[in-house]
């Protein structure tokens, strides 16, 4: 897989995560390009950074940043399904990769759980996030975050963590086995499509968050349209869906967009 990375260079997560993957492994063939300005505010595109021209996916290294302060390492895809207060374009979404996101997301629960790692497992919660805030792209691509106060933005140790996870790409082959799918509905944190995304050979991609419904046609038809694979199925949380009208709805939506829907509750 060609992949490659980019980080504002005043943030702190994203640096030192970068930081870490470089001493990691000389890989000259994968271009690290410095931002400028914050990432979610950096529609990034092949004519301004002609390096990225055959690249298949694109690693944003960037804070997390949540009201709790609980210590976090994510993975999550950027876009907006409604307004762009956080940059990038309303009712837009980045482009990425169901199978890439599953396979970061696995990598980063079988790191944590390695037994040098046991001080990172009790400190940090490991999660998906929904699809949220900026940029715009049209690279299939995920944000990898590192939070949520200073202390943990300097964390060198959570860093190479998060280095060891996005090197994996190095060796990255497709699982035949794995099924594309997004995932409506539930909290920002995911814990239901966190399960599935490690128990079951379902790959989740987009997710639509509780806070983005009712699902309109044009959010389904932007988050199918912005999976690099093909999207037969979709799986829904169906109590984090809003009273019995909206989730009445949200099943009408994804029926009429020819997609077949399957209940959290029914993934084995």
């Amino acid at each position: 897989m060609r992949y490659a990375l980019t980080y504002y260079k005043n943030n702190l997560a994203g640096k030192n995560i970068v930081d870490r993957f470089k001493e990691l492994a000389f890989n000259p063939h994968i271009p690290i390009i410095e931002l400028k300005k914050e990432t979610i505010y950096s529609n990034i595109d092949t004519k301004k950074y002609p390096q990225l021209k055959n690249i298949d996916f694109l690693i944003f290294a960037s804070t997390h940043r949540s009201k709790n302060n609980v210590p976090a390492l994510t993975v999550h895809t950027p876009g907006n399904f409604r307004g762009n207060d956080l940059g990038g374009e309303p009712g837009k979404v980045c482009k990425t990769s169901a199978l890439v996101v599953k396979h970061l997301f696995n990598e980063l629960n079988k790191k944590i759980n390695e037994e040098k790692n046991r001080n990172l497992k009790e400190k940090y919660e490991i999660t998906m996030e929904a699809t949220h805030h900026g940029p715009l792209t049209d690279i299939p691509c995920c944000f990898v975050e590192l939070g949520c106060t200073e202390k943990e933005f300097k964390d060198k140790e959570a860093a190479k963590l998060l280095a060891e996870m996005i090197q994996t790409l190095n060796n990255y082959k497709e699982n035949e086995k794995w099924i594309p799918t997004m995932g409506i509905g539930g909290p920002h944190y995911t814990p239901r499509f966190n399960k599935l995304q490690l128990s079951s050979n379902y790959a989740i991609g987009h997710i639509i968050a509780e806070y983005n419904l009712p699902l309109t046609e044009p959010i389904i038809a932007e988050a199918e349209r912005k999976t690099k694979e093909q999207i037969k199925e979709v799986i829904v949380d169906w109590k984090g869906c809003g009273k019995a009208e909206d989730r009445d709805k949200t099943l009408e939506i994804i029926k009429n967009a020819g997609l077949k829907v399957i209940k959290t509750k029914e993934v084995k």
